[in-house]
Order: C-alpha cells, then structure tokens, then sequence
C-alpha cells in the first residue's frame, strides 16, 4: 500500500500519540563521522508547538552521542510494537543548555507527555534539573510517519521547508 502524504501534522497526530503511548520506547539513530549509524534506546516526551512535533529527550551527553551530533545533527527515531505498529521520527537534534529549557524538559517528564510516556527523572539524576550529568535535546522533526500494522497503511507529514 503507498503511503499517504499529510499536509499538516495534526492529520496524523493522534495516531503518532497512540502509538508512542503504546511503545513508549524507541530506537535512536545517529551517525560517526564516516556515516556509520549507531542506535540506542531511548525513551523521548512529545508536545505539539504551533502545529509541529517537538520532543524532549534527556539523556547523559556521553562522547560518542555527542560527537555523533557535534557532527551532525541528522536523527531519526523509530518506535515499532509487535502488532507492527510503527513511527519513524527523521529530524534535526541539538543540545540545550539553557536552565529555563532544562526545567521545562523536566516537567514535562514528570507530568508524561504524551499522557503516559515520561518518568521521574530523579531516578536517573537525583539533585533536580540542575544535576551535573542531567543533559536535554531538543528533537525538531522534519518528517514522521506513522504504520498501521493491521494493513500497512501509511501517512507522513514533512515539514513544509523539507518539501
């Protein structure tokens, strides 16, 4: 089945909310300087600003995850459930550094966004936002898709500066 092209995120939001409820937990991909991919599993929250996907993942800044995006900031992430439900995030991610933006992340975590995809960060970074190792990245998607397993169905919005 060809996959269906989107004109705005919002056609495809509540399945993208569904899915990653269901899953929670997704793949990362980055890659080293000689394009070689490196994945790791992850758990990002999610909110909607003005119309657009934006995720929040803290994390430690370990080297090679740092180097990966120091070089470039190209990542993808990719959900899948065993009912063959899927999402695949492709976007651009950096670091923030700033406290406000830290906290926000933080909160974000706490509450779950969407409902049910976070944690209490103090089980990883025990002193709050401001714990040395607590690290944010901001994910600004520039294409999503979402797979429906029971007929392969699929839809993707792209950013409208990607098209």
């Amino acid at each position: 089945m060809a996959a269906v092209k989107v004109s705005s995120f919002s056609e495809i939001e509540n399945a993208f909310n569904t899915y990653v409820q269901d899953i929670v937990y997704c793949t990362m991909i980055t890659v080293d300087k000689k394009a070689r991919p490196r994945a790791r599993v992850l758990l990002p929250v999610w909110e909607t600003v003005d119309g657009r996907p934006v995720g929040w993942l803290a994390a430690y800044k370990t080297p090679v995850k740092a180097a990966h995006l120091a070089n470039n900031p190209h990542t993808t992430y990719s959900y899948w459930s065993p009912r063959q439900n899927a999402v695949f995030v492709d976007s651009v991610s950096h670091w923030v550094d700033d406290p406000e933006t830290k906290r926000y992340a933080w909160d974000l975590y706490v509450k779950g966004s969407p409902a049910g995809v976070g944690y209490d960060p103090r089980n990883f970074w025990n002193s709050g936002p401001a714990h040395p190792e607590y690290h944010v990245l901001r994910i600004d998607p520039w294409r999503v898709q979402v797979l429906r397993g029971s007929d392969l169905s699929s839809r993707i919005w792209t950013d409208a500066a990607h098209r």
